[in-house]
């Protein structure tokens, strides 16, 4: 590989989506990516996240437009759930292509 050819790869790392990128809300994404549609105590045990840390990260996801957050009350328990908009899903593949292209270009496949 040319260092040219490498050092474009490097730059172009700075335009991966660092909403997604970060570790905790990744984790997050990948889960709804597959099932579309969980609640918050699934995705803290799945994550092993804090439940104040879900939801900060919860928060974010939520203010880009890649999750929706519905609240209700199952008896007297409050149930959250989340799920995966159709932003967040193509979000989701983006990053995933982008990350590929990045990874197979420093390792010259």
């Amino acid at each position: 590989m040319l260092p040219d050819e490498t050092s474009k790869d490097l730059q172009s790392i700075a335009e991966i989506d660092k909403i997604i990128h970060e570790p905790a809300r990744l984790m997050i994404l990948a889960h709804l990516y597959v099932v579309e549609r969980a609640d918050f105590l699934f995705l803290m045990r799945q994550t092993k996240l804090t439940g104040g840390n879900l939801s900060s990260h919860m928060s974010k996801l939520e203010e880009s437009g890649y999750i929706t957050v519905e609240k209700e009350f199952v008896g007297k328990k409050p149930h959250t759930m989340l799920r995966l908009t159709a932003k967040g899903r193509e979000a989701f593949q983006e990053y995933m292509q982008h990350m590929k292209q990045v990874l197979n270009g420093l390792s010259g496949t």
